[in-house]
């Protein structure tokens, strides 16, 4: 079992889980301003993975890992081949579930970023990334990214490494064209788990809702309407008690969806799972590793 507790800092509230059972530490805190209006959290993970695989559905956020550790893996579909990761990498908003290959034994540092919270770090359109994962060579070069890497290796504690991520993305962070319009859209969408008419979204913004769509695609990766998808499903899912029996005509109902046959489309598209198989895999995640630190979205691969 995991016990959590919480360490006043000036940059935040420190979260910190530590995991005798199976060997994790997991410490995170939210940035100072201004990096708190793109990122929701750094954090630093360091043990044995529950599971060699997991699969990861489609989240509203985006992602940035340093790797300290033995490389992983990275499958973002199934049409696409298993890739290998050494330094870490960099995920915008995904569309489909993607599949997390741990070594033996982890250690990084990384970053849970707001939706349009990667557009000011990175050198090309969000776009380009969509459903690609890449390196983080690829995206700040090899000389900065092997600096950056020999810092957080020599640190002393996770608090430290998380200090001189945090002072990293200070330095990298730029003035993006756009941002503001996105971000307050996509704060509205958020607010509302995706129930919003996309075209109201454009008309209180004062601009064409294909204007809209191009600064998303810039910024986030994903149209406005993708994102509104990606926060209803989530919320939903969130929403489940999976330890009680579940009527998913009440929860297709509930959460706006046309009807069954419409969530069930929607569900297959996010997971590649049936909702009875969803099921099965979540409760055996809750029975096998009962409040661990990775739980509540991660999936069983393997």
């Amino acid at each position: 079992m995991l016990a959590a507790r919480r360490l006043d800092h000036p940059g935040g509230r420190y979260r910190r889980d530590v995991g005798d059972a199976v060997g994790v530490e997991y410490v995170s805190r939210v940035p100072r301003p201004p990096l708190d209006r793109l990122i929701d959290d750094l954090y630093y993970l360091e043990g044995t993975s529950p599971y060699a695989r997991l699969t990861l559905p489609p989240s509203p956020a985006a992602l940035l890992i340093i790797n300290l550790g033995a490389p992983f893996r990275i499958r973002a579909g199934t049409d696409i081949e298993t890739a290998e990761y050494a330094d870490g990498c960099v995920i915008t908003t995904p569309t489909r579930a993607w599949e997390f290959g741990y070594p033996l034994r982890t250690r990084s540092v990384g970053v849970h970023v707001k939706p349009w919270g990667l557009a000011p770090f990175l050198p090309m359109p969000a776009a380009e990334l969509c459903d690609r994962p890449v390196t983080v060579e690829q995206v700040w070069g090899r000389p900065a990214t092997a600096d950056l890497r020999d810092r957080l290796a020599t640190a002393d504690g996770p608090h430290e490494m998380l200090t001189l991520l945090e002072e990293e993305l200070m330095r990298r962070l730029c003035e993006t064209p756009g941002l503001g319009l996105v971000r307050h859209t996509s704060s509205v969408i958020a607010t509302t788990n995706g129930a919003v008419a996309i075209g109201d979204l454009s008309v209180a913004a004062g601009v064409s809702s294909t204007h809209l769509a191009q600064r998303f695609k810039e910024l986030v990766g994903v149209t406005p309407k993708r994102l509104a998808r990606t926060h209803r499903f989530a919320a939903t899912m969130l929403a489940i008690d999976f330890a009680e029996p579940i009527d998913w005509g009440g929860v297709a109902s509930d959460a706006g969806y046309f009807d069954q046959a419409h969530f069930g489309h929607e569900f297959r598209a996010f997971t590649g799972l049936t909702p009875t198989r969803y099921v099965e895999v979540r409760q055996r995640f809750l029975r096998e590793h009962p409040g661990h630190t990775l739980d509540g979205w991660p999936l069983p691969a393997d």
